[in-house]
């Protein structure tokens, strides 16, 4: 019984939290948008940080004033993913400080679980997550097609390990970058640390109240000993 209570579930925010694509992201949706909207944009006026995919992709569709047909969303998808594939090749993109130490770290707990709760469709995070071997790293998400409202894509991650794992929402701690990632937390009942790796700095991401604030994932001692008390409690 004592185990079992000491279960924590870790949901990892991907860009800004993980890793850094330097704008491959948004030059694959815009190479997209030139391939099947016949469209020149560089999407620079479009919100990607903390976002659902498809939440980004209906800004742009709204923009151009466009609907898809039958088949047309799925090939705008293939698109971008092929795109992905191309754009994020060696040398582009780097892993943030500590998160490798950081999941050795969750790993070496019995009791503890780690998994995704990003905006990324599913296909684009396994590309970035191979690109840095991250992707054995966890053995379930929430993915962006899940759900285009962040808040409720949180309540859809909880929920999920409430009935895999019998862990409680208090116990899910969402690590993120962006104020997105404090409010989905918060939505779905977890607790959240937030991290000033991405496009937010520590005074955006501070005054919103975080459980943990770090400047990155370097500082794992800290965080280890803050997760082992909320585990204890």
């Amino acid at each position: 019984m004592l185990a079992w209570a000491m279960r924590l579930a870790w949901l990892f925010d991907v860009d800004g939290t993980l890793l850094l694509t330097e704008g491959a992201a948004r030059e694959s949706f815009a190479q997209a948008v030139r391939a099947c909207l016949e469209v020149e944009d560089d999407l620079r006026d479009i919100a990607f940080a903390g976002r659902t995919e498809p939440l980004i992709l209906a800004d742009i569709l709204s923009k151009h004033r466009r609907r898809f047909q039958d088949g047309d969303e799925a090939r705008f998808w293939d698109a971008v993913f092929d795109e992905m594939r191309r754009a994020l090749g060696p040398g582009r993109g780097r892993l943030l400080p500590g998160v490798p130490e950081l999941l050795d770290a969750i790993e070496r707990e019995p009791d503890w679980v780690a998994g995704l709760l990003t905006g990324n469709m599913t296909q684009m995070a396994r590309i970035k997550l191979r690109r840095f071997g991250l992707a054995a790293r966890f053995g379930f998400g929430a993915f962006g097609e899940e759900a285009e409202d962040r808040n409720a894509l949180a309540r859809v991650a909880v929920e999920r390990v409430r009935r895999r794992f019998g862990i409680p929402p208090e116990r899910c701690i969402v690590v993120g970058d962006t104020e997105h990632d404090i409010e989905c937390a918060r939505a779905a009942g977890a607790r959240v640390v937030a991290v000033a790796t991405g496009s937010r700095g520590r005074h955006e991401l501070e005054p919103l109240g975080p459980d943990l604030m770090l400047e990155d994932l370097s500082d794992n001692e800290r965080l280890l000993e803050w997760a082992r008390g909320l585990a204890r409690a």
